[in-house]
């Protein structure tokens, strides 16, 4: 379906779930789908950080891909994190994503070798002269080690390389003069900028996001259209008041030991976990290497959800 421009509000990154044995499981993933557009979000983000990508053979991207794409059904639009080292890489993924009926892109700056600003500018071009979809750049530092230049992402905004920026650098002052320049420049009525900082949503809103991509909506769509309902609204006294309740329930990405796992390992474990409790996919298993959550982590994350309102 055509993209919004800007596109706004809850968009979810799919989590991607497995099977026992490591395949995808397209009949939950399907399920997932089902219930992330019945709780009225409004799009899905396939092979993001939240769906493993990092994780996933190419066959297995194409899967999730294809599979959420049908699920869809035109009903929302679908994001397709095309996310690797190179542009080479990049824009064969961006290739499938066309293919298989996605109707936008997402990429972040390469990674593993250093770039300049101008090298991550020609990349994000590349990729947008190659397959013709609106393109999203993703700013994860994080995982990339690069932070995107607010002067690189308003150049590209400006000249229409860029539809939008998923912010997960966690540096909400940047984010904020990033949101004041846009619109000094007219820029913020055609330029999505959608927050990946799940815990701060009113505080984004209330600065101009366009929307929220939050892991947790995979378990808790409704409470994030709720939020944005409010904050879109002017309730803001009633925005804050889901936003601390998705803040504690966020606390289950944290049941995993840092002596055990890694952080990952903990976050999307717990996704998964509660999705698997709330009966949305059949099995909680995550990719491997990634260790995943025992019989305490996963009673922990029954009881959070029982206080959060959803068992």
């Amino acid at each position: 379906m055509p993209l919004p421009a800007p596109l706004t509000g809850v968009v979810p990154p799919l989590c991607t779930p497995l099977t026992p044995g490591g395949d995808v499981d397209t009949d939950s993933l399907r399920t997932l789908c089902e219930r992330l557009i019945g709780s009225g979000v409004d799009a899905l983000f396939a092979l993001g950080s939240s769906g493993e990508t990092a994780y996933l053979a190419d066959a297995q991207r194409r899967t999730v891909l294809r599979t959420a794409v049908e699920a869809a059904a035109g009903r929302v639009p679908v994001l397709a994190g095309v996310i690797d080292m190179t542009t080479a890489r990049v824009l064969d993924h961006a290739r499938v994503a066309a293919e298989s009926g996605a109707d936008a892109l997402v990429a972040t700056a390469p990674f593993y070798t250093r770039t300049h600003p101008v090298e991550i500018a020609d990349h994000f071009r590349r990729i947008r002269r190659g397959v013709d979809l609106p393109l999203f750049a993703y700013d994860i530092p994080v995982a990339v080690h690069t932070k995107l230049p607010a002067a690189t992402v308003l150049d590209l905004a400006e000249d229409g390389t860029l539809a939008g920026l998923k912010d997960s650098s966690g540096d909400d002052g940047a984010l904020r003069r990033l949101l004041v320049e846009l619109r000094t420049r007219g820029l913020d009525s055609r330029f999505s900028v959608l927050t990946g900082s799940e815990l701060a949503v009113d505080g984004a809103l209330l600065a101009g996001a366009h929307g929220v991509v939050p892991g947790l909506g995979n378990v808790d769509p409704a409470g994030y259209v709720r939020l944005y309902a409010h904050a879109r609204a002017g309730r803001w006294t009633e925005a804050a008041a889901e936003q601390d309740r998705l803040a504690a329930l966020f606390a289950i990405t944290d049941v995993g030991h840092e002596a055990a796992m890694g952080r990952s390992s903990s976050a999307l474990g717990a996704f998964k976990a509660a999705l698997h409790l709330l009966g949305a996919i059949n099995c909680p298993a995550t990719a491997a290497p990634q260790v995943p959550l025992g019989d305490a982590e996963t009673k922990a994350v029954s009881h959070l959800l029982e206080e959060g309102g959803l068992l």
